[in-house]
């Protein structure tokens, strides 16, 4: 009886095989589960000890809403998928030491944050599950996902093996793995197959210089001791970086656009036993403010390296499959080594991908499906229909009818977060946040001066972090930002030691001094030394007419969900008198009859030189600038609701009185002029 049971559960897999439409789940399950993943040869990986051939899409629970994490899901399916693969943000896990948030939080993205939720759907939908769990994850996201309150420890060597980041690395692993450790394939029944190390750790140094390998071997020994049993593995570019962030023992995959057969060949040489996989096809790119285009690559280019990828006998995730959207302040920068030294993101985080940042199909979607269907490996494996687009509505322009500028804002600060301090502190070390400091948006520094009549020099000593506007008695005399000309001058982060001159015209009196500074994001990307991210002013003092300032009263603007949505004592009138020159907050309501659905907000006409952040009933939807390339902000449908509204625009230099929508994303020139 007992040879009768083994031979009947061998059988299994081939009966499941000879049914028409079978699942994913229903193929690689049959018999029960008796293994993971494993990269078994040349030949490639076995799931359960079958033949598994990966085709996975990332897909970041974080930039998509979570009632529209299915509909993403599915079409990810539709195209012969059988995996995903998602990153998780430490900074938003974490956003103050010790508070853990995966959705249980009362933060302004908590909603986003239920990993757990997130990769059981993705189990529904006949998919399996990579996991990238950081503690970084670059992904063009604020400091690469580490959370901010890092920095105020001024010893702190982030993605190394200091004590001090180890103990709140393994603190944080230790609440991922309570949440999704019974998730995995073989244990739980799950569908997490793959968990990655780290990530691109072999970009994190200079040259051929050592890496830490042993935080990296830390790091997956920690995943271990929490419960991990699936397979690990680490993914750079071969051919820069070799094996230099790889774990030994580990399977090392390969990231890049175009040209594969160097990095496959590249990977013969450091694992001539292993099967290809790219962990990271860029399927476009990500757009930097200023850029003049928006970043991406073709359908031919698309299509002709996922062939070759696929001839290779290589698995492959989409990065991006569908990019969604970096809200609130979460896009991340680049530090470059040439001028501007500093390139942030805009909030869209579309990538040029299969899917637009709406979950629209492209030319790449059509692509991808058609080559996937040419080299399945499996026969009759259920493929099911596409959902359909979402409806796009062009709700009729709406006008500004209230307004509170920068002085109303700062008088509804609570009281606790209004600093007094001799000497400028950055952001990071603002002693709010029950010790973690100022994460994001903007901080306000405050002096009054006495000033004589006259010509009168400001200058900020070492660099600002990022732009920082100019105020005098509450006026702003800096002008805003049009062109790339301007990041040579004061107010800009590319220079140190900039100077602005200006007049004193009330004679002889008090002046209140004003620096506002925006945090336009921290780096997520290179070598250690890029990663010293503290925003506002860290770097020296202020002088005025060459004397140090001293005694600043500073207040940091978070514009926090709950706080925006308190905001009160608004002036009946769409924008300030003309006479009036400051950052302002318009209120307009969008009124809606019947159920909401996907929008976007143009900002062509804000002003060539503007900027700032869009609110849609009290929820960071990002932000936008004159400067481009974006000139759209996409509103998902579920930030909507029949009746009243409100939307909300910041904007450091011109208010904004008219909002337009449209049903179509502007993006920018889609090729360089």
């Amino acid at each position: 009886m007992a040879k009768l049971t083994a031979l009947l559960i061998c059988l299994l897999p081939l009966l499941a095989w000879a049914q028409n439409d079978i699942t994913w789940y229903d193929y690689y399950t049959a018999g029960g589960r008796t293994s993971g993943l494993v990269a078994a040869s040349k030949d490639g990986f076995l799931l359960n000890n079958k033949p598994f051939h990966i085709i996975s899409g990332a897909v970041h629970y974080f930039r998509i809403h979570p009632t529209q994490w299915r509909d993403r899901l599915k079409k990810l399916r539709a195209t012969g998928a059988n995996t995903v693969e998602t990153y998780m943000p430490w900074n938003l896990h974490e956003p103050r030491r010790g508070e853990y948030d995966f959705s249980e939080g009362q933060n302004d993205m908590s909603y986003f944050l239920n990993v757990t939720a997130f990769v059981e759907m993705a189990q529904e939908e006949d998919l399996f599950v990579i996991l990238r769990p950081g503690p970084f994850i670059c992904s063009e996201w604020d400091f690469g996902g580490l959370p901010s309150w890092l920095l105020r420890d001024p010893e702190m060597k982030v993605r190394s093996s200091y004590p001090g980041f180890l103990e709140v690395a393994d603190a944080y692993l230790t609440e991922v793995f309570r949440r999704v450790v019974d998730l995995q394939f073989q244990r739980g029944d799950g569908p997490i197959i793959a968990i990655q190390v780290e990530n691109e750790y072999g970009a994190f140094g200079v040259g051929d210089e050592p890496r830490d390998t042993q935080y990296l071997i830390h790091l997956r020994d920690k995943m271990i001791e929490l419960g991990a049993r699936e397979m690990f593995f680490t993914s750079d570019t071969p051919t820069k970086n070799a094996d230099l962030g790889a774990v030994p023992g580990e399977l090392q995959t390969a990231n890049f656009q175009k040209d594969p057969d160097p990095e496959f060949d590249a990977l013969d040489l450091l694992q001539p036993d292993k099967p290809y996989m790219v962990a990271e096809f860029w399927s476009g790119w990500f757009d930097h403010w200023g850029k003049g285009y928006h970043g991406g690559s073709s359908v031919e280019e698309f299509s002709y390296t996922l062939e070759q990828i696929f001839t290779r006998n290589s698995s492959v995730n989409f990065y991006m499959f569908i990019g969604g959207t970096s809200f609130g302040f979460m896009n991340g920068a680049n530090t470059l080594p040439v001028f501007p030294f500093y390139a942030p993101d805009v909030s869209s985080y579309d990538y040029d991908a299969p899917l637009s940042e709406a979950g629209d199909y492209t030319d790449k979607y059509y692509a991808a499906k058609d080559l996937i269907a040419r080299f399945n490996r499996i026969p009759n494996i259920y493929m099911p229909a596409m959902p359909a687009e979402s409806v796009k509505t062009v709700y009729p322009a709406i006008q500004a009818t209230e307004h509170l500028t920068l002085d109303d804002l700062l008088l509804q600060l609570p009281s606790n977060l209004v600093i007094q301090s001799d000497n400028l502190l950055a952001m990071e070390d603002l002693p709010i946040n029950n010790g973690n400091g100022q994460s994001y948006g903007y901080i306000l520094y405050r002096n009054t001066a006495s000033l004589t009549g006259g010509a009168h020099t400001i200058q900020t000593v070492g660099h600002v972090r990022d732009l920082a506007v100019f105020l005098l008695d509450q006026q702003r005399l800096t002008p805003d930002w049009k062109n790339d000309l301007q990041l040579n001058d004061f107010g800009f982060w590319a220079l140190e030691n900039r100077t602005f001159d200006f007049n004193a015209d009330k004679g002889d009196t008090n002046y209140v001094v004003d620096l506002l500074v925006e945090n336009m994001a921290r780096n997520n990307f290179g070598p250690p030394s890029y990663f010293a991210q503290k925003r506002g002013l860290p770097e020296g003092p202020v002088l005025l007419d060459d004397e140090e300032v001293v005694g600043w009263t500073i207040f940091p603007l978070e514009f926090t969900s709950a706080w925006v949505r308190g905001l009160t004592n608004w002036n009946a009138a769409p924008a300030p008198p003309t006479t009036v020159i400051c950052p302002t907050l318009t209120k307009s309501t969008l009124t809606i009859a019947d159920d909401p659905t996907d929008t976007y907000i143009t900002t062509t006409g804000w002003g060539d030189g503007n900027r700032g952040v869009v609110f849609v009933n009290g929820f960071n939807v990002g932000r936008y600038s004159g400067i481009g390339p974006t000139k759209t902000l996409y509103i998902p449908a579920p930030l909507l609701s029949r009746g009243d509204n409100t939307i909300l625009v910041w904007s450091l230099f011109d208010p904004v009185t008219t909002i337009a929508f449209t049903d179509q994303p502007d993006l920018g020139p889609s090729t360089q002029p």
